[in-house]
């Protein structure tokens, strides 16, 4: 799923490396395993640390259009934009086929996502 991503976060662009060569980047389900979402790339984005935390969470979800969802819940959106691509829009996987699914994304808005 990381390779998909090129080991960058779809939220911020951020491209981190440790020391060993591992990317600091995570895969993160859209709809949780324990929901019963399925272990696949089309329900999967890679986030940094920080932004999965948000994501899972519900304080950041996606659009079908990609656009990126803020909650009103987030108490220092200042902080977060300098975060967040300048555009409010994740950056896709180069193989269409493993983009995040419209309905996972709209799982995610209707029962994770805060208002």
């Amino acid at each position: 799923m990381l390779n998909a991503y090129d080991e960058r976060c779809a939220f911020t662009g951020l491209k981190f490396i440790n020391g060993g060569g591992r990317a600091e980047v995570e895969a993160a389900h859209i709809r949780a395993v324990e929901h019963n979402g399925p272990d696949s790339v089309q329900n999967g984005i890679a986030l940094s640390g920080t932004v999965h935390w948000m994501f899972d969470r519900g304080l950041l979800s996606l659009a079908d259009d990609m656009e990126i969802m803020v909650s009103r819940h987030v108490n220092d959106t200042a902080s977060l934009e300098k975060l967040i691509h300048s555009s409010f829009k994740a950056t896709l996987p180069h193989n269409e086929r493993n983009a995040p699914h419209p309905a996972f994304l709209k799982w995610h808005r209707e029962n994770c996502f805060k208002i």
